[in-house]
């Protein structure tokens, strides 16, 4: 790092003016573009110690502390104590308006008690400089008319000359809505700040600074930015000349139309601030208003918030005028966009009570389905189990007959081989024996159909007329009616197969299909209806 101690000892002073600003040019060509991605990590930075800023302001409080009970010891002399008042004043800066004045005044008493006359005037001149941060504007201008600084000494005219710069800056600030007032204070301050750097020593931060911002004021912005850069690499990141350099940078960049830039070292010089427990601070004030304007709504409310709060800790009737001014609009905008977020939050709200709807909905339609599927599933299983018991009783039917058969037919062998030839054909001839195996056979199939079609009864019934329909004897399964229907719903529609199986003429068992159509509701529909009959349900 560049040291102006190294080099003011072996140049003179245009000298060394002149390698410095060789050397501002290397870091002004040498620095990096300022874009979005720096300008988020800055306001992170800025966020971190804005969370940080008690334990800062806890250390300048320490400080504070510390000289007051410098000024309690009874053994301290008045030089000792002049200067101490000094320091507690400056400590008070930028900290508390109040109290810096107050001390300033108590320090001037002193010196002017002590006939310190020079040690007086620099307590006026420091106290004036802060009275129109606290809106005595017509006095501070009024005691800084009486002190001729023609008649001070070098070291105090340097002091005078920054006091009437600052004071006239504060000044204008207050009409900076109405622009030939704050052209003339402006003037002034320039006019001032022209005179303080010809006291200053060539090549050092102060001078550097104020030759900056001289020529900013003058539009020189190249050495402007040359001296800031130089000046922000040199200084420590917590003193207020580099608040001030970077401060400076930002308006550089604002005139030039670098927003990246502008918004970059309005966080660096407000970082500055919050490491040097700066309360009377404009770059956070500045720096909240402009990420307003691109519309991060929630930290410029955060950043005037706390421009706000520092600026009415420390006091400062100005800054708090600043940051009022602007800060109920931002607010307006942030209850504008918490209303919106909330309306969000109420549709996201719906719709997802919406989707939970259609998932319940889904999700029970799915059920049931899932238990239809089950009973069809069990229903399927059943008929399984059905068909399979029908099949076993008509495979057990079809054993019956194929041994009945059998003993038939050696019956009917032995009878003729002992020529009881007459016996046979009574056997035959009575219908007996046809009619034993009958029933045994409707036996085995009224169970078989009845286990398919369980409430084929009722069914049936449904098709007739009140007065027609069906009524079974006790322990009677089904009749020659409903085995006759029972034959058409499994599809043998032919009344000579029916007749077959039946072991009736083909004329008896049309008559029965007849008569059955005639007692139906709908005759031209009944057999039709008779096969939409379901089997297990």
């Amino acid at each position: 790092m560049f040291r102006f101690s190294n080099v003011s000892g072996r140049f003179g002073k245009t000298q060394v003016f002149a390698v410095l600003m060789i050397f501002a040019n290397l870091l002004v060509a040498g620095s990096e573009t300022i874009g979005r991605r720096e300008v988020a990590s800055m306001l992170k930075t800025l966020d971190s110690e804005l969370e940080n800023r008690e334990v800062y302001i806890s250390r300048r409080r320490t400080s504070i502390d510390s000289l007051k009970n410098v000024l309690k010891c009874s053994s301290i002399s008045s030089d000792d104590r002049l200067s101490t008042l000094l320091m507690l004043g400056d400590m008070y800066n930028a900290y508390n308006t109040d109290s810096a004045v107050s001390i300033y005044d108590k320090g001037a008493s002193l010196a002017r008690d002590l006939k310190q006359d020079s040690v007086a005037v620099r307590f006026e001149l420091r106290r004036l400089t802060y009275l129109p941060l606290l809106a005595f504007i017509s006095q501070a201008e009024d005691e800084l008319s009486r002190i001729d600084f023609r008649s001070l000494p070098k070291g105090l005219q340097e002091e005078y000359f920054d006091a009437a710069r600052q004071m006239y800056f504060y000044i204008a600030a207050y009409y900076v809505n109405y622009p030939d007032v704050y052209d003339r204070y402006m003037a002034k301050s320039h006019d001032a700040q022209k005179s303080l750097i010809g006291h200053l020593e060539e090549g050092s931060p102060r001078y550097m600074l104020n030759m900056g911002e001289y020529y900013y004021y003058n539009k020189e912005y190249s050495k402007t930015q040359a001296l800031a850069m130089l000046l922000i690499d040199q200084l420590q990141p917590e003193d207020n000349l580099y608040a001030r350099a970077c401060h400076l940078l930002a308006e550089i960049s604002k005139a030039r139309g670098e927003h990246y830039a502008y918004e970059y070292y309005l966080a660096l010089s407000a970082i500055a601030d919050t490491r040097g427990a700066t309360l009377e601070v404009a770059s956070l004030q500045e720096l909240g208003k402009t990420i307003y304007l691109n519309g991060d709504v929630q930290h410029a409310y955060d950043y005037l918030s706390v421009a706000l709060s520092d600026a009415v800790e420390c006091n400062a009737p100005l800054r708090i005028l600043q940051s009022s001014q602007v800060l109920p609009i931002i607010e307006r905008a942030q209850k504008a966009e918490i209303r919106s977020a909330h309306i969000r939050l109420y549709v996201i709200m719906v719709v997802m009570a919406v989707l939970l709807m259609i998932l319940a909905i889904t999700l029970y339609v799915l059920h049931r389905k899932n238990r239809q599927m089950n009973r069809m599933a069990l229903r399927l299983e059943e008929a399984n189990s059905t068909k399979d018991v029908y099949i076993s009783q008509f495979l057990n039917l079809c054993s019956i007959y194929m041994d009945k058969l059998t003993q038939f037919n050696k019956m009917v062998n032995r009878k003729i081989t002992t020529g009881k030839v007459d016996d046979l054909l009574k056997i035959t001839k009575q219908g007996k024996y046809i009619e034993e195996h009958s029933k045994e056979f409707y036996d085995v199939f009224d169970d078989a159909f009845l286990h398919i079609y369980p409430n084929f009864v009722a069914e049936v019934n449904k098709l007739l007329r009140p007065e027609e329909q069906i009524v079974l004897r006790e322990g009677e399964k089904l009749n020659t009616d409903l085995r006759i229907i029972a034959f058409m719903r499994l599809g043998i529609e032919e009344s000579s197969r029916i007749a077959q199986m039946m072991n009736y003429s083909v004329y008896t068992i049309y008559t029965y299909r007849n008569k059955l159509k005639n007692r139906a509701i709908s005759r031209e529909t009944f057999e039709g209806d008779l096969m939409n009959i379901k089997s297990v349900s």
